[in-house]
């Protein structure tokens, strides 16, 4: 793709302490259970008290980053927004479900059909920030926020001056309990901090809620370059070790210079030999980042802000990371791997600006 897309300002809601304070002064927060919730700022410096009564938790939390996000970018207005989400506004389709029945389908409140709808976290930014330009949101499970970053990325080469790219997603206990059923979380209940410890068939559940303001040239701002990105659909292991030796030659890289991956490995003993494609092309400084957010369809949002939170510090959060021994040499190359349980493979390469 021609063009080149930098990453300018960035916020994100997460389990993590991620949205208030220094990242590398903040402590890992640890959950004793197989789900993960966010930890959710004040919402009243960002969204006007009125209107926070009325909103469910998957509208604050993505209204609210991306708003920190622009005020941390110095844009007010993006010249496009573009999100992925894999599930929207659980909250509110629970409750019109609900509603639905409990009423028998007579006098049902219009507001949870409306805030459930996939893109109304993106009418929430465009009415606040009176952004009239292409609004897109992308529900494709876990393509949905590497397509909003596709479409990004091609926005930019058209000649958009900036982009609002992000990424939301909440769980509930309702839909926990439902994806129990199917086998995605772990039966043994675990706490986030020894998921590793715990291969076994399913992982913790997550949330959270990541933007990003892409413009075409660097700024003095820049946390990193957004060099490259790679989706797979259901690929076997050796197309897999393929494609990934073929990504990093398309960039004018080898396995040596990449400092960093950011593996989206979980302790799922179902899909964990996927992540054997790393060790295949010896890639050393490998840290898995499910332990922090849980797994969700987007996460590889959460994956995007900690990488280029590497690259722009210049320094990994070991307090978050205790996989890792000691500080890479250098912060360069950060590659990341994700997969959405064995389905939906990406590949992300971010740049440190120079």
């Amino acid at each position: 793709m021609k063009g080149k897309c930098y990453i300018q300002g960035m916020a994100a809601i997460s389990p993590q302490h991620t949205f208030d304070g220094d990242l590398l002064s903040q402590p890992m927060a640890v959950t004793q259970g197989n789900m993960l919730s966010c930890v959710e700022p004040d919402y009243r410096a960002f969204i006007a008290p009125n209107s926070l009564r009325r909103m469910t938790r998957v509208l604050k939390m993505g209204l609210t980053a991306s708003l920190k996000c622009l005020q941390e970018s110095g844009v007010a207005v993006p010249g496009a927004i573009v999100t992925g989400t894999g599930k929207g506004s659980l909250q509110d389709t629970e409750r019109f479900i609900k509603e639905i029945r409990d009423f028998e389908e007579r006098a049902l409140n219009p507001t949870p059909f409306i805030q459930s709808t996939y893109n109304a976290v993106n009418g929430l930014i465009a009415l606040q920030q009176k952004c009239t330009q292409y609004n897109n949101t992308f529900v494709h499970r876990g393509f949905s926020f590497e397509h909003a970053l596709l479409d990004s990325m091609l926005l930019l080469s058209e000649g958009k001056p900036d982009v609002l790219a992000g990424a939301f997603d909440e769980i509930t206990t309702e839909h926990f309990f439902i994806k129990g059923r199917i086998g995605h979380w772990k039966k043994e209940t675990i706490s986030n901090d020894t998921l590793y410890g715990h291969v076994s068939p399913g992982t913790i559940s997550g949330e959270g809620a990541a933007f990003f303001l892409l413009a075409p040239e660097a700024r003095e701002q820049s946390y990193a370059q957004l060099g490259g990105l790679q989706m797979l659909y259901k690929p076997s292991p050796e197309k897999l070790h393929t494609a990934l030796g073929q990504f990093l030659k398309q960039h004018g890289l080898q396995a040596e210079d990449i400092d960093i991956v950011l593996s989206g490995a979980n302790a799922d003993s179902n899909h964990l030999h996927y992540y054997d494609v790393l060790n295949s092309y010896a890639l050393q400084t490998q840290l898995p980042f499910k332990h922090l957010c849980g797994d969700y369809e987007t996460a590889s949002a959460f994956a995007l802000w900690m990488g280029a939170s590497i690259l722009k510090r210049q320094q990994v959060p070991v307090q978050w990371f205790p996989m890792l021994k000691e500080q890479p040499r250098r912060l360069k190359h950060v590659l990341i791997y994700n997969h959405f349980f064995g389905e939906q493979h990406s590949f992300m390469l971010l740049h440190k600006v120079n």
